[in-house]
C-alpha cells in the first residue's frame, strides 16, 4: 500500500525560473507541477500544500515557528512530510523544527540549487528522492532531516558549504547519515543527540557576532544597546576572541546577557583550553558559556526557542548546564 505524503512548499531555487530581465525570480507554476508529477504519483499518495514561495533569505524564525505548529497539525493525516525550501536558510528551518516538533514521523527537507530554467537542473531528482525517504518504514524517530544529491543529512549536523554545487550540502564533523539508491533508501547510522525543546513561541532577539582579526566591541555594544536576551560569538578555533573585545563582553554579562561561545570552523568542539586574556578557559572563568559542537547559525535558534520555553537566563542557563552535549 502507498504511503501517503504531504509536499510542503515555501519557494526557493527549487520553486523558480529566470525570467528576462529579472533574473531568477520565484513563479507560479511549482505547487501546480508537482500535483501532476508522473514519478511522485508511482511510488506514494501525494498532496500539496503551498505554505508560502518566497525566496529563503526571507523566511525568518517566526516563519519558521508557522511553519513547525502548521507541520504538527497536518502532519496527522499523513505518513510523512516533504518541505521543499530555498537553501540559503535551510539548515536553520531544519534545525528549528529538529528542535520544537511533536511528531515522531518522517520529516524531510529538500531543495535545489539550479532553478528549473537551467541545464541539469537537480530539484526533481532530490524531491523524488524526498519523498521516497519519507515513505520508507525506517525512517521514523530518525528526527528532522534533509535529502539531496541522493544523500541523507541530520538537520542537527548538515550545512551549506558552497554557493552553487549540487553537492552543497555535508555534515563535516559526523557525515551523513545515509544515501537514496535507485532501488532502496539506506541508513547508515542514526543521530547520537536528538534534542527536543516542545515550544509554541520563541525569542527573536538573539544576536550572532563572528570574530575577525582586530576587530573591536561596536557589535556587542550595539546588542547590548538593543537589549539582547543573548549573544552567540563565532569564536576562533577551540574558542579564542581578540582581547579587545573583552570590556565589551564584561559589559554584556554584567546586564545579564547570556554569552555563548561557539568556533568559527565547521567542525571540532570548544573547550576551555586556553587561559590567556580572549582564550577559552579566561572567557569560561568570566561567565562566558561554551557552546559545545553547534555552528553560529544553530546555536542562536537554539536560544531562540530555549527563551521561548523557559521565558528567562537563569532557566536557560541551567538547562544548557544540564545538557552540554547537546
Amino acid at each position: 500500500m502507498k504511503k501517503k505524503i504531504l509536499i510542503v512548499t515555501t519557494g526557493g531555487t527549487i520553486a523558480m525560473k529566470h525570467n528576462s530581465p529579472f533574473g531568477v525570480i520565484p513563479n507560479d507554476e511549482f505547487a501546480k507541477h508537482l500535483r501532476s508529477f508522473p514519478q511522485l504519483k508511482e511510488i506514494a499518495t501525494i498532496d500539496v500544500y503551498e505554505f508560502s514561495n518566497i525566496p529563503s533569505p526571507f523566511i525568518d524564525p517566526n516563519k519558521m515557528l508557522e511553519l513547525a505548529k502548521m507541520i504538527d497539525n497536518k502532519i496527522i493525516d499523513y505518513d510523512g512530510v516533504v518541505i521543499t525550501h530555498g537553501t540559503d536558510t535551510l539548515e536553520e528551518t531544519a534545525y528549528m523544527l529538529d528542535l520544537i516538533l511533536k511528531t515522531n514521523k518522517p520529516v524531510i527537507f529538500t531543495a535545489a540549487m539550479r532553478s528549473n530554467s537551467e541545464l541539469g537542473l537537480d530539484g526533481p531528482r532530490n524531491i523524488v528522492g524526498a519523498v521516497r525517504v519519507a515513505g520508507a518504514d525506517h525512517s521514523l524517530n530518525r528526527g528532522v532531516v534533509v535529502v539531496m544529491n541522493d544523500e541523507i543529512n541530520s538537520a542537527r549536523d548538515v550545512v551549506k558549504a558552497d554557493s552553487s554545487k549540487t553537492d552543497a550540502f555535508i555534515s563535516p564533523s559526523l557525515g551523513l547519515l545515509g544515501i537514496v539508491d535507485p532501488d532502496k533508501i539506506i541508513f547508515y547510522r542514526k543521530s547520537e543527540v536528538i534534542e527536543k525543546i516542545h515550544t509554541d513561541s520563541i525569542e527573536t532577539n538573539i544576536d550572532l557576532i563572528k570574530c575577525c582579526s582586530g576587530m573591536d566591541g561596536r557589535f556587542i555594544e550595539a546588542s547590548i544597546q538593543h537589549g539582547s536576551k543573548a549573544i552567540v560569538i563565532e569564536a576562533f578555533g577551540r574558542g579564542n576572541v581578540p582581547k579587545t573585545i573583552l570590556p565589551s563582553l564584561e559589559k554584556a554579562l554584567a546586564k545579564n546577557i547570556l554569552i555563548i561561545l561557539v568556533s568559527r570552523t565547521y567542525t571540532g568542539r570548544v573547550l576551555p583550553e586556553y587561559g590567556y586574556e580572549g582564550g577559552g578557559l579566561y572567557l569560561q572563568k568570566m561567565g562566558v558559556m561554551l557552546g559545545v559542537d553547534l555552528t553560529g547559525p544553530k546555536m542562536r535558534i537554539r536560544l531562540m526557542t530555549l527563551f521561548g520555553k523557559l521565558h528567562n537566563m537563569v532557566a536557560v542557563k541551567n538547562y544548557l548546564l544540564n545538557n552540554k552535549e547537546n
